[in-house]
């Protein structure tokens, strides 16, 4: 495990301020805002009204200020989504990723005063103890520390069956309990009404989610993203991100079994089961 701190480079941050900015969030997203604190970040979503995926991001709060940690490709994106639903609510959202840069520290021992001090927020990442802490801090303090590279990074969340939405999920396609949103704690079921809560609520309520993202080890190169995945005459699924040996794919729960072996595009592949998977969720299949 690397102890120096990882510079997440695909992240944007937007920075949300102004008296109503906690109640604005607690009817958009998909997880329970009263739960963010200074020292507690948030994973949560924003869908479709039809609860389809949008966007997902870490909510983290400096004081006033509340920042959302998000894919850097879709950052306009999201802020202009988010103005649109402003409407009379006292809220200012503005971009703040020329000044300010997102950080994992899979190492929490490894914490330094220097970051203690630095940092603007600063906690645990809410999705997985495995991927430590996650702090933003300014950008002209990159030079003060080396830093590990992104490839760390991106194993640790691969071999932990952690989603990277901008490349595992489908915009307006992917329901966010494929994505296992619900199980890396980004929804929370009892805080009432958000975009999209109607058939997310009642997907969970009736307990069968047909597909699902899962980690898969592979014994050969990683095929390209979007490679089908059989068991030799069928087709169960695709390949979504992956690095080195270890990938993301999405697959029909009904055909597929934890330490099955599948084909993709000539590798073989093995469906993992995560440490995170609830006992009471469905195994797959019993036979290959």
């Amino acid at each position: 495990m690397t102890s120096a701190p990882i510079h997440l480079s695909q992240r944007a941050i937007l920075r949300l301020s102004g008296p109503d900015s906690r109640s604005f969030l607690q009817g958009l997203i998909t997880n329970d805002i009263t739960l963010l604190t200074d020292d507690n970040l948030l994973y949560a979503a924003l869908l479709t009204p039809q609860g389809k995926y949008l966007f997902d991001f870490i909510l983290s709060q400096d004081g006033e200020y509340i920042y959302l940690d998000c894919e850097k490709e879709r950052a306009s994106d999201l802020a202009r989504r988010l103005v649109m639903y402003r409407l009379r609510a006292d809220v200012d959202i503005t971009d703040m990723s020329e000044d300010l840069a997102v950080f994992a520290l899979m190492d929490k021992e490894a914490l330094s005063p220097e970051i203690i001090k630095t940092a603007l927020t600063c906690g645990d990442d809410p999705r997985h103890p495995g991927l430590g802490l996650r702090f933003i801090m300014p950008k002209d303090g990159l030079s003060s520390f080396s830093v590990a590279p992104l490839e760390e990074y991106e194993q640790r969340r691969l071999s932990l069956g952690i989603p990277d939405a901008s490349r595992d999920f489908q915009i307006d396609k992917t329901l966010i309990l494929e994505g296992n949103i619900d199980e890396l704690h980004g929804v929370s079921f009892t805080k009432g009404c958000y975009v999209g809560q109607e058939l997310t609520a009642r997907t969970k309520h009736r307990g069968k989610v047909r597909k699902r993202l899962l980690p898969v080890k592979l014994n050969g190169p990683c095929p390209p993203a979007g490679t089908e995945i059989t068991d030799g005459t069928h087709s169960l699924g695709e390949l979504r991100s992956g690095s080195g040996d270890i990938a993301l794919a999405y697959l029909r729960m009904e055909d597929i079994h934890f330490g099955g072996t599948y084909d993709c595009a000539g590798t073989q592949l093995t469906v993992l089961q995560p440490d995170w998977w609830p006992s009471s969720a469905p195994q797959g299949n019993t036979h290959d």
